[in-house]
């Protein structure tokens, strides 16, 4: 494969770095509330959007522009180089799982503002018993009438208290084999019944959420395909929540790797051979996981859909995360035990779950193991 720009992308990397250059807002020092990053990224979401940056390789039908996905592969490049606040995530995964298993009506209502920015999401699949098993959920959903009444646990809800609307898995069929008796719903955070609880973690930031369905109604149009649908939706939407452009992934690390690489030259560390070679590596782990991307994204853009190899990539940007965030501990010194670097220990406390966000290492590498290299379960 080819990895340089073609000229229709080099074009669009010229122009989008134009872009960049005259609305990323100015960086902010110090340490801020998890409610003042939500807004930062909210308001950067509205504005990728008004520039045409957002859902550039969706279908023109639903509001996108019909681009090849290596244009998104380059946004998450140049977004990252230009320092500028996180790329919209929820966007790439559970709006793809709309598009993908919606039907128009729901299509036509959700899409468009999701893109915008106007509705915001969440993802309502993990519960206290089931996370890495996800099939095992307890959630139920009951059909009456023209309703479905919804009660159960959600845990990891990440973004919770920031979204609209929720994507819920929840069991509609109790004596069907468990990964077949689960639908998927489209529920309100606003529904009566419905309790969201934020979860402190280990930073500080209340980032994710517990959410409690105690008999909430919604119609039944908020049914995403047929009943029983609701693990092969699932299983899309982490598929593309594995793919690091799909989430923003690469413009993060460039961006955490850029300002790393700042502070190392600002404070004389990079005259240390060992900080040099440290560094040096978390750019060849960052290049590993963009090139992975790139090489996935090109293969969509001939048609094939996203599969098992979201895993490799999953796997790549965990371990090239959790690294560059232990490295800037490091570095930053005795600024860590006296405060004076919150951001770099936020960052590092952030990044310790991503291993299990959409599925486990374990589960990643039990996929790559089967379902990639053929290798026989025990």
């Amino acid at each position: 494969m080819d990895y340089r720009d073609s000229p229709e992308e080099a074009e669009y990397r010229a122009r989008l770095r134009a872009w960049l250059a005259e609305n990323v807002p100015a960086p902010h020092s110090g340490e801020r509330t998890n409610a003042e990053i939500a807004a930062e990224r909210l308001a950067w979401h509205r504005k990728l959007y008004e520039g045409g940056y957002i859902g550039q390789s969706w279908p023109v039908e639903w509001g996108g522009k019909g681009l090849s996905p290596t244009m998104d592969a380059i946004l998450n490049e140049e977004n990252g180089n230009a320092d500028a606040p996180s790329l919209p995530a929820m966007v790439g995964y559970i709006g793809r799982a709309l598009q993908m298993f919606g039907n128009d009506e729901q299509r036509a209502r959700f899409i468009p503002p999701t893109l915008s920015g106007e509705i915001q999401w969440c993802q309502g699949f993990s519960e206290p018993g089931a996370g890495s098993d996800l099939a095992s959920l307890t959630t139920k959903a009951v059909r009456e009438g023209d309703e479905y009444v919804i009660s159960g646990h959600k845990m990891w809800t990440s973004a919770g208290q920031w979204a609209d609307w929720c994507l819920v898995l929840a069991r509609t069929d109790p004596d069907a084999p468990k990964h077949k008796g689960i639908s998927a719903f489209l529920v309100p955070m606003d529904s009566v019944g419905l309790v969201l609880q934020p979860i402190v973690l280990a930073n500080g930031d209340p980032e994710t959420s517990e959410v409690f369905y105690d008999g909430v109604r919604v119609p039944a149009s908020a049914l995403v395909g047929q009943e029983g649908d609701g693990w092969k939706i699932a299983m899309t939407t982490v598929a593309y929540e594995r793919g690091p452009s799909d989430v923003g992934a690469i413009s993060t690390l460039n961006k955490q790797l850029a300002r790393l690489e700042r502070h190392a030259q600002s404070t004389g560390a990079t005259a240390d051979p060992r900080v040099r070679l440290e560094l040096a590596r978390a750019y060849v782990r960052g290049e590993v996981v963009r090139l992975m991307a790139l090489e996935q994204l090109s293969s969509r853009a001939t048609g094939k859909l996203v599969g098992e190899e979201g895993s490799v990539a999953k796997v790549l940007q965990t371990e090239a995360s959790q690294a560059l965030a232990h490295l800037a501990l490091e570095l930053h010194d005795a600024d860590i035990v006296t405060g004076r670097a919150p951001d770099v220990v936020s960052q590092y406390f952030q990044t310790r779950p991503m291993s299990v966000y959409g599925g486990s290492a374990q589960i990643q590498r039990n996929v790559i193991a089967s379902r990639i290299l053929g290798m026989p379960r025990a």
